[in-house]
């Protein structure tokens, strides 16, 4: 060691620092004095105790000073240890104890041009990465996802829910999101995160074609689909999401409403029945009320169950109401319903058969209808040159000259000849 002095650690929740041999440890207020007297003195170790729930990469503090060749490095479970030089990143280390050499250091022999055996002090940045899972991390729509629905039409739709998240590929995240920054946090990432997974949440509920009313039996389906979906992002900036949740799929107030309307419906089943048993239940807690008050109102509402349950069969038209009132409270016929009713349709008058008068032997006979006339024929009465008339005729006229009474003659049997 410069000076021959031998360098001491101290160890702290955030890492750990060194110290001169020698050197009385002071207050907390005096670390300003502490860290100024080893300046100039070489790091001999190097290691982190991550006592934070968020940190997810953490500078070492070296000081401005040189690390000694052969310092021993201390990697813990769940974390990686990134070397950069000069602002390149040059050898990366997952848990374990490391003695520091050019044989496992073969970045930084490069980029420093170290032949084999170089046992001097050298200068570089050391970022410890933590690797565990960090399982706080939560995310919901500020603002509906509008979507479309089979049953519903447009529907807007919130949801919330957590996930995890983890670094695999610590270098891309120092390379990608970290760069130098000494304390890098979850809450640096999770505003970026957060935008990511809103962006995923749309298509991936789409895709789903599951209508709204069963989302919530799909939820841990579209919660992978879109952990898939993030990952296939993340990976190239050193990220994954090991765990996405989705705690709740919900529409707003308004529609949660009407929902609930729509459901109280569908409860009450028959609404007529309801009525009645609404009324039944009515009726008995009128008669438990002794006074006049529940008497009246129980005489009220049986007679009202009573007209309901006799039917419609019973109920007098509307029309008997209007005969049966006075004549001043008669409705004029200029009420909606009654100009809607059509008249009833009735069949027309049957044809008038016609009307036949005959003049025989210095007589009139008739009338006949045209079957009279052919037994008129058939007895010898009516001839053809007798005379015959019917309204609408100017005067009297021989049957052959009438087209209608010449044509039953062809059709009539001759009267039978005389016995």
């Amino acid at each position: 060691m410069a000076g021959g002095r031998r360098a001491g650690v101290i160890r702290g929740g955030a890492g750990t620092v060194l110290w001169p041999a020698g050197t009385r440890q002071r207050d907390e207020g005096s670390d300003v004095g502490i860290f100024d007297k080893i300046r100039g003195e070489f790091i001999d170790i190097i290691e982190w105790t991550d006592d934070s729930r968020d940190t997810i990469v953490w500078r070492f503090p070296r000081y401005d000073n040189e690390i000694k060749m052969g310092a021993k490095l201390t990697v813990r479970e769940s974390q990686a240890a990134v070397f950069v030089n000069e602002g390149q990143v040059a050898d990366a280390y997952p848990p374990g104890m490391y003695t520091l050499q050019t044989q496992n250091m073969p970045i930084m022999s490069t980029l420093k041009g170290w032949k084999y055996g170089f046992n001097s002090p050298f200068k570089a940045e050391v970022y410890f990465v933590n690797t565990r899972q960090f399982t706080d991390l939560k995310w919901g729509t500020q603002n509906p996802v509008i979507l479309r629905d089979a049953e519903f039409g447009m529907v807007r739709l919130r949801a919330f829910g957590g996930y995890a998240v983890r670094v695999v590929e610590p270098v891309a995240l120092l390379k990608e999101l970290a760069g130098t920054d000494p304390q890098f946090r979850t809450e640096e990432v999770s505003d970026y995160l957060r935008s990511m997974v809103i962006s995923k949440l749309g298509p991936a509920i789409a895709a789903a074609q599951v209508p709204m009313l069963d989302l919530v039996t799909q939820q841990d389906q579209i919660a992978g689909k879109i952990a898939n979906a993030l990952n296939l992002e993340l990976r190239e900036v050193g990220i994954e999401i090991s765990k996405f949740m989705i705690e709740n799929i919900s529409v707003p107030p308004e529609v949660e409403a009407a929902m609930d309307k729509r459901t109280q419906m569908g409860v009450v089943g028959d609404l007529d029945q309801y009525t009645k048993f609404q009324s039944a239940n009515a009726i008995e807690a009128a008669a438990n009320n002794q006074g006049g008050a529940g008497e009246g109102l129980g005489i009220g509402l049986g007679m009202a169950l009573g007209q309901r349950a006799a039917g419609p069969q019973q109920q007098p038209a509307p029309q008997q109401y209007q005969q049966q009132a006075p004549q001043q409270y008669q409705q004029a016929p200029q009420q909606p319903q009654y100009q809607q009713q059509a008249p009833p349709q009735m069949p027309p008058p049957l044809p008038q058969s016609e009307q036949w008068f005959v003049g025989a032997n210095g007589q009139q006979l008739g009338p006949f209808d045209r079957a009279g006339l052919g037994q008129q024929i058939s007895s010898g009465t009516l001839a053809r040159d007798t005379l015959v008339w019917k309204a609408g005729m100017a005067q009297w006229t021989p049957a052959a000259q009438v087209p209608e009474v010449s044509a039953l003659f062809g059709a009539a049997p001759p009267p039978l000849p005389p016995s």
